[in-house]
């Protein structure tokens, strides 16, 4: 802390303390957003707030029309499968092998890889030992760092999906999907390259995994049930789409079953807190020209009394730097009004830097 005339005043260990604080922020995302709020003219029925590519490996869903500068990239949809699902892998016509890539390239980063140097694949336990509960056909809803921040709370992520049969009516059977915790207790695993996950549950079935630090809800595709109309048709179950369409028709078809999604994002906020001690007789001196008169201290006087009172000088505080061990400044803190030190009185100023 220093003041005019760089006059320092050194710390001690109890005059610094360094804090951590987590902030949360609610997201909501609603259906409508996801299946039609922005819609072209007639003769192109695509949401002007979806975005494919010419890739055809994921699709972004934006928050206004992507083409406008106020738009906020809000998640991505891709989905594959993995080529020990062979019911998929042996039948699949469209995209087979950006569906088997976009697995594996999810999976290397989220689930990494066995002894062997093989690519694990998603498991609904979480227990790779075994082969039992394992996810071979999925879809991912990638969060943009916009939304999640530092990485999603635990236990606040949930999802809505219409389970209907039917693609028109999807709506009139929903299925809640969460990651809260049961029985007071929250479930979830760290052996994860990206950090830690959870479980994405509706009682006791499992239907996908929330990876919270980098922002990826992975969920099966049986999520909709066997016989849900994914696409607009007859036969477009979620496994008939997989295999016969592209990942835009599927991403579609998903977006078409969601109610809504909600989480808690976190922030962390590191602080450092200074303890800024101003004893009696500390920075009682002021470069202000109202303090000198031909380079004296000015003693004003009390006209208000008889024989004039000579009146003491005053100093007021009004601000603080930090500076390092070398006398640089680092920091500067402004207070809000002039401080009057008071040659009678200790004061401590406590300065909070966040980063």
């Amino acid at each position: 802390m220093s003041v005019q005339h760089l006059s320092f005043k050194n710390f001690t260990s109890d005059d610094m303390q360094n804090t951590t604080t987590l902030l949360h922020e609610n997201i909501p995302i609603t259906g409508t957003l996801l299946s039609g709020t922005y819609e072209t003219s007639s003769a192109n029925s695509r949401e002007l707030n979806i975005k494919s590519y010419s890739h055809g490996m994921f699709q972004s869903v934006y928050d206004y029309p992507y083409l406008s500068s106020s738009a906020n990239h809000i998640f991505d949809i891709s989905a594959g499968f993995s080529t020990d699902a062979s019911s998929l892998s042996s039948s699949a016509i469209t995209q087979v092998s950006k569906k088997v890539n976009i697995y594996n390239q999810m999976a290397q980063v989220l689930v990494g890889y066995d002894t062997s140097s093989v690519v694990r694949r998603f498991d609904a336990d979480g227990d790779f030992s075994d082969g039992a509960e394992k996810m071979d056909q999925v879809f991912f809803l990638n969060f943009s760092r916009l939304l999640t921040k530092d990485e999603i709370k635990k236990g606040s992520f949930e999802i809505t999906l219409g389970t209907e049969a039917t693609h028109a009516t999807a709506m009139n059977t929903t299925l809640e999907i969460t990651d809260a915790p049961v029985g007071g207790v929250q479930n979830f695993r760290s052996n994860s390259p990206a950090g830690e996950y959870g479980f994405l549950k509706n009682g006791g079935t499992t239907y996908g995994l929330i990876y919270y630090q980098a922002g990826i809800a992975v969920l099966t595709s049986s999520v909709f049930g066997a016989t849900a109309q994914i696409l607009n048709n007859a036969t477009s179950s979620s496994e008939d789409v997989l295999v016969s369409s592209s990942i835009d028709l599927y991403a579609d078809g998903v977006r078409h079953r969601v109610k809504n999604i909600s989480f808690n994002n976190t922030t962390e906020l590191n602080s450092s807190i200074y303890s800024c001690k101003v004893g009696h007789n500390d920075f009682n001196y002021s470069s202000n020209p109202t303090y000198l008169n031909n380079s004296k201290i000015v003693v004003k006087t009390d006209s208000g009394v008889s024989n004039e009172k000579k009146l003491p000088p005053v100093s007021y505080i009004t601000t603080i730097g930090l500076y390092s061990a070398n006398n640089e400044l680092m920091a500067v803190a402004k207070l809000s009004e002039p401080l009057r030190n008071d040659p009678t009185v200790t004061a401590n100023l406590r300065v909070r830097l966040d980063f």
